[in-house]
């Protein structure tokens, strides 16, 4: 997680640093802190809290300098209070690091440091690194930092500083780092929306990577010093795209932001005059004998809807793993197992060793990714690019109902490529995604908004909530639950409608409303029995229903219409309406959706 921002040029230091940590505050905000260089000394000022607390005093207080770090915590390691905040100094103050990541061996190398007479402030991991620099140290910063490096196991996007040396050293293995190149200075963030307001042209780090910055340019190399060419990649998102434009939240933005996300997942890829699919991928079709599908949270529900339109569609068999526990249940793979990786940052840590343990075994790799760039994308064989642009706020939504747009499309091309399905079908299919970018707009029509954000105040209150969903919507309603949970922290589960009546029916009373996705489907009928026994126990039932099911209607206390979309595109359509009702939920109780309690963006940590 953290957010990490690096700045040398011509500039006052301290707006850029505050700057970049604005945007990357989504990737922590326990604590925030600066360090500053004028030429004579570093400066390091940090406070717990938000990003506010550190802007408000630096706004008293300013810190002169061109040259500076900055940090925006995640708290791993050692409470969320000033003293853990980052940066972290030597003893002597010469020599100042940021970090984001573990250092896994950190308390054996504590315990040599401190017996070689090194004081320790903080109770973090990271600053062991500070150490490890300091006594490496003899007029060559670089090599410092190489040594450090050499004593620890673990993750790390590092950056270090010293007050004799007008230049940045980065290194970064797991965690993230992108340089921004401009005229006569030079930029260094965990994450592009940082950097934009200043350059679009970057350079992404890879894995073992060491980068020196210097106002005029920088240099590459490996962790043994060995010379690394890295291209410059012009980016074309603007500044504007990562700010809020206008609305009160990322979150909701971002919400609205969907079918122009969807346009862009899918655009240039569904030919339904043919039936075709053009993904762009040279992997095989016809090699595979199973597919596994690793993702984490949000994309673990997107690659479980995968698994539905794979199955039935390309017939072919597909287990779905939390990649958390996919490496240590010893999976069964072969060269014949395609291994698909989900994930909107492409940095999870889980999925990405998960990635490497399949790898390992002989699996082919394919990424649904967001990130360009980003680690998994470098070591996968290919990569599905949902090109949903910046994700700011923490709960996925965007990126979530691309990734799902992305399993639609995968399925097709495997499907075709394999010949279980029939031009015919393939061109309603494809014409039914083509579709989702007209189905959302309409899904986000200002009456059937207001009409959800009327249902979301009213039971607002709740202390608990079900969600129901059957076949390809039963991970739909996993989704719900879990947006609802993490922005407005009412307990939520998802269930197959199915299985209600093994377990969670004996929660239901007056006082649960039961969310229940009972859009058009050959499973209708049987949601509709499941809802009658919600209602037969006083359950207060909110039903999404497609627009003119008139019928259905009765059997709910509340009704959320939503536009008539072909099955399999349905739980894009679904999800929306969902996001909104947890949206709603959320500002109705005062919460900071943007921002939620305990959570970050990108999990770069085990």
């Amino acid at each position: 997680m953290c957010g990490i921002v690096g700045y040398i040029g011509s500039r006052q230091a301290q707006d850029v640093l505050i700057s970049g940590l604005a945007k990357l505050e989504y990737r922590g905000y326990d604590s925030a802190g600066v360090a500053v260089a004028d030429g004579a000394h570093i400066e390091v000022k940090k406070k717990a809290g938000k990003l506010a607390n550190l802007s408000g005093e630096l706004a008293h207080s300013p810190l002169p300098g061109t040259l500076g770090i900055g940090h925006t915590r995640w708290a791993t390691h050692g409470l969320p209070n000033d003293t853990n905040a980052h940066p972290h100094a030597t003893e002597d103050g010469r020599i100042v690091i940021i970090h984001n990541g573990i250092i896994e061996n950190y308390l054996s190398l504590k315990e040599g440091l401190q017996a070689r007479g090194h004081t320790f402030k903080s109770e973090t991991d990271s600053e062991v690194l500070a150490h490890l620099i300091e006594e490496a140290y003899s007029g060559d910063l670089e090599g410092a930092v190489r040594a450090a490096l050499t004593q620890v196991r673990g993750a790390y996007g590092l950056v270090v500083t010293h007050v004799d040396h007008r230049e940045i050293v980065a290194a970064r293995t797991v965690s993230p780092l992108v340089m921004g190149v401009g005229e006569g200075e030079m930029f260094l963030a965990s994450d592009v929306p940082a950097l934009l307001p200043y350059t679009r042209n970057m350079v992404f780090l890879h894995d073992g990577d060491m980068v020196v910055l210097h106002d005029d340019g920088f240099r590459v190399t490996d962790l043994a010093g060995n010379p690394q060419e890295r291209p410059i990649d012009r980016i074309d998102w603007d500044a504007e795209a990562a700010e809020k434009g206008g609305f009160d939240t990322y979150m909701l933005k971002e919400i609205y932001e969907q079918p122009t996300a969807l346009t862009n997942t899918l655009i240039g890829r569904l030919h339904d005059d043919t039936g075709e699919v053009n993904l762009d991928i040279g992997l095989d079709p016809s090699s595979f004998k199973r597919i596994s599908i690793i993702a984490c949270g949000t994309a673990y529900y997107a690659g479980l809807v995968g698994e539905y339109l794979i199955e039935q569609l390309a017939r072919i068999p597909v287990e779905v793993d939390v990649a958390s526990e996919y490496r240590y249940r010893s999976p069964l793979v072969s060269e014949h197992t395609l291994a698909i990786v989900v994930s909107q940052s492409g940095e999870t840590i889980d999925t990405l060793e998960a990635l490497r343990e399949a790898k390992k075994h002989g699996a082919r790799t394919l990424g649904v990714i967001n990130a360009k760039g980003s680690s998994m994308t470098r070591e996968l064989d290919d990569t599905l690019y949902i090109h949903a642009g910046p994700e700011i706020g923490v709960a996925s939504t965007k990126a979530y109902t691309a990734q799902v747009s992305a399993m639609l499309m995968l399925a097709l091309w495997l499907a075709r490529a394999r010949g279980t399905l029939g031009e015919a079908q393939a061109q309603d299919l494809l014409h039914a995604a083509r579709e989702l970018p007209r189905l959302v707009e309409e899904a986000l029509s200002p009456e059937r908004v207001e009409r959800i954000k009327a249902v979301a105040e009213k039971y607002a209150g709740a202390r608990d909530y079900l969600f129901l969903g059957r076949g390809v919507n039963a991970p739909t309603a996993f989704e719900g639950a879990l947006k609802l949970k993490e922005i407005s922290y009412i307990h939520a589960e998802g269930y197959a409608a199915g299985e209600m009546k093994h377990g969670p029916i004996a929660l239901i009373d007056d006082q649960l409303p039961v969310v229940v996705i009972a859009t058009e489907s050959p499973l209708l009928e049987k949601t509709i029995s499941n809802v009658q026994e919600v209602r037969a126990r006083s359950g207060r039932v909110i039903a999404l229903l497609s627009d003119g099911d008139t019928g259905n209607a009765r059997h709910a206390d509340d009704v959320l219409y939503v536009p008539r979309a072909h099955e399999a595109v349905s739980p894009v359509v679904n999800a929306v309406a969902l996001q909104l009702l947890a949206y709603f939920t959320a500002t109705a109780l005062g919460r900071d959706v943007d921002k939620p309690r305990n959570l970050a963006k990108s999990v770069t940590v085990e």
